[in-house]
């Protein structure tokens, strides 16, 4: 039988991440022909999401008027279709199916962290993994709780079981923090715009490339 990517259980996550996005892409759109400011909400967590905050992503919820539920289930769904893919992803590099420049140097980055980690949490295993994830720090998240319980030889199950729980958990500890601080001291909109200035912090010199980059262009 011949060995295709579906075959594969890395392929079938990765389909799982385009079925994801596919029912993101329809809700966004319900939205968007209903309640516009909805499906604007919902696009901004996603981006918050991507680029490593899901704090940010969590308040901004709170600041649209999301309940629990709605916020807690969004921002956990965001949360599994992104693993799915990054997961998925850098198995797949590193099997040779995935050798794309741009994936090799993303991989790379992940890798790094990931191995900068991995010792620390090796010895408790999927319970390190859960506390990893859980973890509000900069370098903690699914994608590279995930990355690390693989380079462990965790089985699959047992990875994402840590991974999602430990992510599940830290959500709603976030959701209820922030809706603490919201409803007694109303202070979630300063404490947004601090997390906000720290996702973006890393990211100002790819940022301030692509505006110079696009203005030679322009120039051009």
């Amino acid at each position: 039988m011949k060995h295709t990517l579906l075959n594969t259980t890395e392929g079938r996550l990765l389909l799982s991440g385009f079925l994801l996005s596919a029912l993101l892409i329809v809700l966004i759109g319900f939205y968007g022909i209903t309640d516009l400011e909805i499906a604007k909400t919902l696009i901004l967590v996603f981006v918050a999401h991507t680029v490593g905050g899901r704090a940010a992503g969590i308040g901004l919820c709170i600041i649209n008027g999301f309940g629990a539920l709605p916020t807690i289930a969004y921002n956990f769904y965001i949360e599994v279709l992104i693993v799915c893919f990054t997961y998925a992803a850098f198995v797949l590099s590193t099997t040779n199916y995935l050798r794309t420049e741009w994936m090799i140097k993303f991989m790379a980055r992940l890798t790094g962290k990931a191995l900068e980690q991995k010792n620390k949490i090796e010895p408790l295993g999927g319970i390190g993994i859960f506390f990893f994830v859980m973890a509000p720090l900069p370098v903690t998240g699914p994608v590279v709780g995930s990355i690390i319980g693989y380079m462990l030889k965790l089985t699959l199950v047992r990875n994402f079981t840590a991974t999602f729980l430990g992510t599940l958990t830290a959500i709603i500890v976030w959701f209820y923090c922030f809706d603490f601080l919201e409803q007694r001291y109303h202070m979630i909109q300063y404490l947004f715009a601090a997390i906000i200035l720290i996702v973006l912090i890393p990211h100002l010199k790819k940022i301030k490339n692509f505006i110079v980059n696009k203005t030679d262009k322009g120039k051009n």
